[in-house]
């Protein structure tokens, strides 16, 4: 196996993280909006926002493990190709 080369994973979730925790924000509130159809309870704008940013960590981080499989697929066929 060939040496790793660009970022790891925990480097990439950390410059992602500002990403993955703004589209976690905009999509729990936009679903507890879709929700209020049901009659549930709406989020409050903050509550998306508080919990976005937890839920955020996760989804990044696993977004940030499927970009690094894909860029040692890439180096691995760049390698074969050589």
């Amino acid at each position: 196996m060939t040496e790793r080369r660009g970022w790891g994973v925990g480097a990439l979730t950390l410059v992602l993280y500002p990403f993955g925790a703004g589209a976690m924000m905009i999509n729990l509130y936009f679903a507890a909006l879709l929700g209020s159809f049901l009659d549930l309870v709406v989020m409050a704008p903050m509550t998306a926002v508080i919990w976005g940013a937890v839920l955020g960590v996760p989804a990044t981080w696993a977004f940030a493990r499927h970009l690094r499989v894909l860029m040692d697929r890439a180096d691995a066929e760049a390698d074969a190709a050589e």
